[in-house]
């Protein structure tokens, strides 16, 4: 495919401002056929509002989206879907309860005879669309709710190219996906771009930028600040015009732990927890690593109270812990961060300033009733420390960006004081900058003495972050290293279940 044709889809001086501040100014973006193009910036740059207008959700203030040279002026998402424009979010919009046929086909006029719908053509149009994604295996008379991650995202590809998109774009597209998936991913990508499918690629991982993408749009505080394409440009050039400053370092200095053994779990069981044993000491910061459904998030939910386990011991300060609830766990000092932020962390048409009450009504209240003078000033005392960026407390969190959404998520329970902070996957979706920003706070807290129990699949960030790093593979404990000097390779072989 001759990628120097002019552009499929153009992005020319847009602006847009929400509540009097300005989410994007002046915005210029080229999108050519043939080309999978990056759109990086850290959380709140502008992305999001940009991918927004480019389909139809929302309209701009000023500028003008063009399709094929000419003004495009698309009213609502089915007319940037008829025209070709397709976005595929990280919350993927699969309908669980109807089958995979009927969600490729869904959004396009169903094959009929005689007025009633021809249940055969529509399973042979579905089977040939997963065909073209090589994944005819996907069953396609199975309910969607019951495939894995990646099935699912190659369900809404093809669905994509069922209405015969000609730019795809992916938003975070390999979030929940392992490494083996992600491959899988990147070469159906690949051949949508051989065949001239334009694709918009957002990601914070900026590793799979420079093994996929061809150019890259780099954004800060709503502005393009560069396009290049990849082979000219470095990952740590990228970071420093993300943020607009050098990372020298993104992960801060190990401290010194204490020998105070704060969590103790003894052989314990669960649905995929099989006789795992552990200790966390005060202070420490205990990275645990394995690959999806290993158990790690199980093993999490545990300790939190958030699920019951069916043998063995949690000890918590020496002392039997076996809490029937999250809330009475965070009564004794233990809160998790879970990994679904936007349905398990925060109310999103509620406020910065009442997400955080939600989690210290106690604190909050008197005589029975919270007082919003105590609200906002708890909320302002903790949107300062962890620099959230937002126009006040009043602010819904729906409105944030992600990064600052696990902000408030870790402000709801910092504000506890609690004794042991267990999170779970706290920067997926994160940009660079504000992960640097989560790790610096998390150093803090484990100087303070707080025991740190972190469950990632990047590699890289446990052993950059945790003192030491347990690997699970199929609900039992495979290895566990000391994180400095450890190499990504020694712990995949752990999170493949093999002895080194």
């Amino acid at each position: 495919m001759n990628r120097t044709q002019g552009p499929v889809l153009e992005a020319k001086a847009i602006s847009k401002h929400f509540d009097g501040v300005f989410a994007l100014s002046d915005v210029d973006l080229q999108v050519r056929p043939g080309e999978i193009h990056a759109l990086l910036g850290e959380n709140g740059a502008g992305k999001s509002t940009l991918v927004k207008i480019l389909t139809g959700l929302i309209a701009p203030d000023s500028g003008q989206v063009m399709l094929d040279g000419a003004p495009a002026h698309f009213k609502n998402v089915s007319e940037a879907h008829r025209a070709g424009i397709v976005a595929l979010y990280q919350e993927l919009s699969i309908v669980p309860n109807i089958t995979v046929a009927e969600n490729i086909l869904l959004g396009n006029e169903a094959p009929s005879r005689g007025g009633v719908v021809d249940w055969v053509r529509l399973r042979r149009v579905a089977r040939e669309q997963l065909k073209r994604l090589d994944q005819e295996h996907i069953p396609v008379n199975k309910m969607a709710g019951g495939l894995t991650p990646v099935q699912q995202t190659m369900v809404a590809i093809a669905r994509a190219i069922a209405v015969k998109a000609r730019v795809l774009i992916m938003d975070e597209p390999t979030a929940a996906l392992t490494d083996l998936e992600i491959k899988s991913l990147f070469n159906i990508l690949r051949k949508l771009r051989d065949e001239g499918v334009a694709i918009i690629y957002v990601s914070h991982r900026l590793e799979e930028v420079f093994a996929l993408c061809d150019r890259a749009t780099i954004m800060r505080n709503g502005q393009v600040i560069t396009t290049s394409k990849v082979e000219d440009i470095t990952i740590d050039e990228v970071i420093s015009t993300m943020v607009g400053r050098s990372l020298q370092k993104q992960f801060p200095d190990r401290g010194r732990h204490g020998d105070k053994i704060v969590v103790e779990l003894k052989n314990l069981f669960g649905r995929r927890v099989h006789d795992v044993s552990l200790t966390v000491r005060e202070g420490e910061v205990l990275g645990i690593g394995g690959l999806a459904g290993s158990g790690r998030s199980e093993l999490l939910r545990i300790i939190a109270g958030a699920q019951r386990h069916t043998s063995g011991r949690v000890l918590l300060h020496g002392q039997s812990h076996s809490h029937k609830s999250v809330g009475a766990a965070l009564n004794r000092g233990i809160a998790l961060v879970p990994e679904e932020r936007r349905s398990q962390g925060v109310i999103l048409s509620h406020s910065i300033g009442e997400n955080i009450a939600l989690g210290n009504l106690a604190r909050l209240s008197r005589w029975g009733l919270t007082t919003r003078a105590r609200t906002k000033s708890l909320a302002l005392r903790l949107m300062g420390e962890l620099q959230i960026k937002s126009l006040g407390p009043h602010q819904t969190v729906r409105q944030l960006s992600g990064g600052n959404q696990q902000k408030v998520v870790l402000a709801k329970y910092l504000a506890r004081n609690p004794k042991v902070l267990l999170l779970d996957e706290p920067t997926r979706g994160i940009d660079v900058g504000t992960k640097a920003e989560i790790y610096g706070l998390l150093s803090d807290l484990a100087a303070k003495g707080t025991a740190v129990i972190i469950v990632s699949s990047e590699l890289p960030e446990l052993i950059g972050l945790a003192d030491r790093i347990m690997l699970m593979h199929e609900g039992k404990v495979s290895g566990e290293v000391t994180a400095e000097g450890a190499d990504e390779e020694q712990l995949l072989v752990y999170c493949y279940g093999r002895a080194l």
